[in-house]
């Protein structure tokens, strides 16, 4: 089966922002996305709204629960009580708890899932009393991955930052077996993995084709500048064909 494309729209939200004016519009383009056939849309709705606003998350959830109904919604965030009750309004199909602190620029690692255990055991818990599918931003590591498991998440959702960033083949290829034995390790214990951060075009195909039991890939920045390129359509057909669809 096909790794399924979520398509993040943070950064058209953030050239939005850029005049605060109504384009180029959010949801007008997710809904491009999704008739190219993406399996979802992705939003991380920071505090400061420096990108998508809690607006955009409500017409999000309103236009996929009426065009696209068979399709997923997934809110990314910090766990706090702002963003739990967020999610408990919207109830997106699932939600990625992500460590960031409010001030970063975009998350760069994955949970401690040992000193972090009780905080994500009563919000994953929380959400799935919800009945939302939870994931949890892992770095690639087999090692956490029983601690992840502990927590009571149904997913992880590798970070493949370092993976994205590496210039030389030989690096690349370290990073991409990291990827492969926390998929490995991760499917062994039952729990779903998804991927995401700086995956493009050159670099999906080979991860895909060496962990193919990644279930779904959530792609923001290289999709929307190679929606500059060739336009929102085709690029979500070009990256559904390097998930393998």
């Amino acid at each position: 089966m096909p790794t399924h494309l979520s398509v993040n729209v943070n950064a058209i939200a953030q050239l939005r922002n850029r005049r605060n004016l109504p384009w180029p519009s959010v949801t007008g383009l997710a809904r491009i996305a999704m008739q190219a056939g993406a399996a979802g849309i992705t939003v991380h709705p920071r505090p400061d709204e420096r990108h998508i606003r809690r607006h955009d998350v409500f017409d999000l959830a309103a236009m996929l629960r009426a065009e696209f109904p068979a399709d997923e919604f997934n809110i990314e965030g910090y766990p706090d009580e702002r963003f739990l009750a967020l999610c408990e309004e919207v109830k997106p199909a699932q939600v990625t708890l992500v460590p960031d602190d409010p001030a970063q620029a975009t998350s760069d690692h994955g949970w401690d899932v040992h000193r972090d255990a009780g905080l994500l055991q009563q919000s994953i818990a929380r959400l799935k009393a919800g009945g939302m599918r939870v994931s949890i931003f892992l770095d690639a590591d087999p090692a956490l991955v029983a601690g992840a498991k502990a927590t009571g998440t149904d997913r992880i959702e590798l970070y493949t930052g370092p993976y994205g960033h590496a210039g030389e083949a030989a690096l690349q290829a370290t990073e991409l077996a990291k990827l492969v034995a926390t998929t490995t390790a991760a499917s062994s214990a039952g729990l779903g993995v998804n991927a995401g951060h700086d995956l493009t075009l050159d670099n999906l195909p080979a991860l895909i084709a060496a962990a193919p039991d990644i279930a779904e890939v959530s792609i923001g920045h290289a999709l929307t500048a190679d929606a500059l390129i060739h336009g929102m359509a085709e690029t979500v057909r070009l990256y559904r064909k390097a998930c393998g669809g």
